[in-house]
């Protein structure tokens, strides 16, 4: 499914317990200097991430100052986050002239303790080649680093190096809990594209070698994947971004089944298990 870009207020884009990624929640938060915003989620925990500005939060009397360091946009500079535990009172203040503040979730139910994550912490990986167009950088805000001090909740930055290029190829899926197959995995995306009249194509294909969807997206696109295989790739001339949550049903760890069709074409992409394996 796809959101087109709009004002949402500050109120959720995909809130608890959504029909189609009831274990996702996604908002967009948009501050300006002195501003604060506050929350509770008493099913989910989850991560707050600066796309641009800086602010100090709050969570259940911890604090965690100047987190966030990017002034113009998502490739102005690393990502930094904070991690709140479900069911945990969360307010933060805008330091800056405005701050722009992604909340990303994931169904929970136990309470564990907050941390940050630094710019130093986040955990890089880079794989493909532009020959197979296929060159992309992911940050893990919230990965395998942080996998025993987190629930169910992956977060990360792709990012496509270079200008157009595809990602999430070899189309694969995670919607259905089969281990050691696949485990299910709700995805949310928010997407951003460098000069931000770019724009680009979300495939969603819910079976091998059957028509599926295509979605047109652009700057501030959301984009909710329940079930189906789902590449996505930038027009030529333009970089890409896609804010990334990921929600698992019974585990933490992401398990992938590559389309059958073209799973072939895992062998032509260079590192692309270092990637799989980053997603823990």
């Amino acid at each position: 499914m796809h959101i087109a870009p709009y004002d949402n207020k500050n109120i959720p884009i995909v809130d608890v317990n959504h029909d189609l990624v009831p274990l996702n929640y996604f908002n967009i938060v948009k501050l300006f200097k002195g501003e604060n915003f506050k929350y509770r989620l008493s099913q989910y925990e989850s991560c707050i991430v600066p796309a641009t500005g800086t602010i100090d939060i709050d969570i259940g009397g911890q604090k965690f100052d100047s987190i966030g360091n990017r002034s113009l946009d998502v490739w102005n500079g690393e990502p930094e986050g904070v991690y709140a535990p479900t069911d945990t009172p969360v307010c933060f203040e805008c330091l800056t002239d405005t701050a722009e503040i992604f909340i990303a979730g994931a169904k929970y139910d136990k309470v564990l303790e907050p941390f940050e994550v630094r710019s130093q912490d986040i955990d890089l990986v880079q794989y493909g080649s532009d020959d197979t167009k296929t060159h992309r950088k992911i940050k893990h805000i919230l990965g395998a680093n942080q996998r025993d001090q987190v629930g169910r909740l992956l977060v990360s930055e792709l990012y496509t190096v270079g200008s157009g290029g595809w990602s999430g190829f070899p189309s694969h899926k995670h919607d259905t809990d089969r281990l050691p197959e696949e485990t299910r995995h709700d995805e949310t995306y928010n997407f951003r594209f460098k000069p931000d009249y770019g724009s680009g194509l979300q495939m969603l294909q819910r079976e091998d070698n059957k028509p599926g969807d295509a979605y047109h997206i652009m700057d501030g696109s959301t984009v909710i994947i329940d079930k189906g295989y789902h590449p996505c790739c930038a027009l030529p001339g333009y970089e890409m971004y896609y804010f990334t949550i990921l929600g698992g049903l019974s585990q933490r760890p992401l398990k992938q089944f590559f389309q059958p069709t073209h799973e072939e074409q895992l062998s032509t992409i260079p590192g692309i298990m270092d990637m799989v394996a980053k997603f823990k």
